[in-house]
Order: C-alpha cells, then structure tokens, then sequence
C-alpha cells in the first residue's frame, strides 16, 4: 500500500516539474483561448475548460477567452421558426438573426463569467463592441452577401489592456460595430486571431471538435503534432487540407506571420486538452511556429 502511494504522489510531482519551465516561460504573457463547439454544449467539459482558463490565471498567465455559441444559436433560432443558412460556413444572418445571436453570445458570455468568478478568479464579459474593441465590414462569402457578418477591420485593445492591467480574465463575445455602428456578428476564429495579432499574444489556442492536422483525415497515423507556417501552406497547396479546415489554417498561419509566437489546434472534446498542450512535453494537438523558430 506504501509503495502504491509513493508512486502515486511522486507521478504527481513530476507532473508539476514538468510544468515548472513551461510556467515560468510564460509567466505574464498573453494567451487568447478560443472556446467553441461541443465542448460548450457539455456541461462537464465546460467545467473543465473553464478551470484550464482559471488555474493559466492563477499560475500567472494573462488569458483572454473568446467564445462562439453557434449550436445554442441555431437551437434558438430554430425556437423561433427559422431555419440556420451557412455558407462555407458562416451563418447567414438577416436583420431577426442578429439579434437572436447578440442575445445568446450575451447569455453564454454571463454564464463563462459566473463560472470563472465561482473558481475566484474576477473575470469580465465584454462584447467587441464595449470600448469600441472590434470594428468591421461586411465579409462576403465568394462574393455572397450573407447579411450581418464581420470582418474584423481594426482592434482597440484599450479595454482589454485595462482589465489585464486590474487583474480580470477577459471574456469576449464576438460582436462587432462597422463604421457606421451597424451590430455584426463574427467568426469567433477570426476574431480570437486579430485579437491575439493586436495583443502580440505569446499563445493563441483553438479549442475544436477535431484532433489536430491530419495529412490524411482517414489515416489517424498522419497526425502531425508540429507544424512550421511554410509547412503548413505547402500541405494547403497541395490540396491536403480542405473544407472547413482551410480557415483554420488561415488563422493558424495569419497569426504567426503577424508575431504571435505558438498557435494551437486542440479537441476540446477531451478533458483539459488545454493544460495538456501547454504544460506538457508532448503536447496533445498540433502546435504552428514560425520557420526560423527554434523548440
């Protein structure tokens, strides 16, 4: 029995010195988390997500949390009559649209807020539009106009140096104002990436319903843990990553030319794949860094 609970709590020790340079590395840099797909749908896995959130605060990293809420969007609007539209994956959003989808970003971004002030951590929930954050203009879809969806133009990251500054977790929902302050709704991909591009993040982390980078999605042996940006563009070229991963790259890619220095693609279908990723040696999805880069 002695033996069994020496090799217990020593296997937990080496855990925490594993993580040790990983949080001294990091210590007061930014990390933008993008929280999405199922595992908001998911009580348990919110849970654990928000505490992966909460002990990066506690330990001395400087989180921002930008949701989406897409499921629960389309569950509401489907209460309402209507049917959800996407093309290539963006939500149609008509004028009722819009604002069904503020109400439920609204609703979910309170919910993330209460359950980071239930751990002790001061957390606040803003729009892009609070503090004139995120500014857009209509984003087309192939030339389609899809009606109220952003493209972030600019980000005025005031509001969210003044919260770090006073020590709150920022939550953001991705909302935004266009010049002539018209709401729209945004990729919640797309905004995580400006974000972190105007917060020079040292980490940006996607939370998804997929693994990682696969060369082949049917082979689960071509899982590629580590990417650089320029192999990540030639296995686009040659037409290895398609459909709805080719944004995602796009933003994996974007972020690191324009500074921030690790992006991460994660399944946030597993439990505390965030802290996996970022404390660990192996990691548990795939990781993008620049070339010249040296791990």
């Amino acid at each position: 029995m002695e033996e069994i609970y020496k090799e217990k709590y020593l296997h937990k020790a080496e855990v925490l010195i594993e993580a040790l340079p990983y949080i001294q590395r990091f210590n007061r840099k930014v990390i933008v988390v993008k929280y999405g797909g199922s595992a908001m749908a998911d009580e348990e896995l919110k849970k654990n997500v928000i505490k992966d959130v909460t002990l990066l605060k506690l330990v001395g990293f400087k989180p921002i949390v930008v949701h989406g809420g897409g499921k629960e969007i389309s569950s509401w609007i489907k209460k309402v009559g209507k049917e959800s539209e996407f093309i290539n994956g963006l939500r149609v959003t008509d004028a009722e649209t819009m604002e069904i989808a503020e109400m439920v970003l609204g609703k979910v971004n309170k919910s993330l807020v209460s359950m980071v002030t239930e751990l002790g951590v001061k957390a606040v929930g803003i729009s892009g539009k609070d503090g004139g954050l995120l500014t857009v203009e209509k984003k087309y879809a192939d030339g389609q106009d899809i009606g109220y969806v952003g493209e972030v133009t600019k980000v005025d990251t005031k509001i969210l140096e003044d919260l770090l500054e006073k020590d709150f977790l920022p939550i953001v929902a991705p909302i935004g104002l266009d010049k002539d302050f018209n709401t729209y709704n945004i990729n919640a991909d797309d905004a995580a990436c400006a974000i972190a591009k105007a917060m020079g993040a040292n980490k940006l982390a996607f939370l998804t319903d997929i693994e990682g980078v696969y060369k082949d999605p049917e082979d689960p042996s071509t899982f590629i843990s580590r990417l650089t940006v320029s192999e990540a563009d030639s296995l686009v070229e040659k037409g290895y990553i398609g459909g709805g991963m080719l944004p995602k790259i796009a933003n994996c890619t974007d972020a690191i030319k324009n500074g921030v220095s690790r992006v991460h693609i994660l399944d946030g279908r597993k439990p505390h794949s965030l802290l996996l990723e970022v404390f660990t040696d192996t990691g548990i999805g795939t990781m993008f860094f620049r070339d010249d880069d040296r791990l």
